[in-house]
C-alpha cells in the first residue's frame, strides 16, 4: 500500500468533481514549455524577457504560456514599473514539479 503522508484516510471517498479537477490541473503540467518556465521559477522570481532569454523563445510565447499558467493559479503576477515579473503560486506547485522529476529520475534509475 501507498505511504503518502498527506493521504490522511485512505478509506475517504473523493468526490468525481474533486477527481475532474485534479485531472484539469494535471493538464497544465502537459506541457513542455510550461514545465521549463515552471522550472526556472523553482529558483525564485524572473521576468518576461529573462525567461524568453533563458529559454530562447519569442516572448510572446511566453506570455501566452504564462497567461495559461496564471489562469490555472500555478503562477502569479507582479509589476515593477513597465516590466512584469513571475513567481510560483505557491509551495506546492514547486513539490508537485519536483515528485514528478524525482519519479522520473527514479525510474531512470539516478
Amino acid at each position: 500500500m501507498n505511504n503518502c503522508s498527506y493521504i490522511k484516510n485512505s478509506e475517504s471517498e473523493v468526490s468525481m468533481d474533486v477527481l475532474f479537477e485534479l485531472s484539469e490541473f494535471f493538464k497544465f503540467f502537459g506541457d513542455t514549455t510550461r514545465i521549463r518556465i515552471i522550472h526556472l521559477m523553482l529558483s525564485g522570481e524572473i521576468s518576461v524577457n529573462d525567461i524568453a532569454e533563458k529559454l530562447n523563445l519569442e516572448q510572446s510565447v511566453v506570455s501566452h504560456q504564462l497567461r495559461i499558467l496564471r489562469t490555472a493559479n500555478l503562477v502569479k503576477p507582479r509589476r515593477d514599473g513597465r516590466k512584469m515579473f513571475y513567481s510560483l503560486d505557491d509551495e506546492h506547485i514547486g513539490l508537485i514539479f519536483n515528485t514528478g522529476l524525482t519519479h522520473i529520475l527514479h525510474k531512470k534509475g539516478k
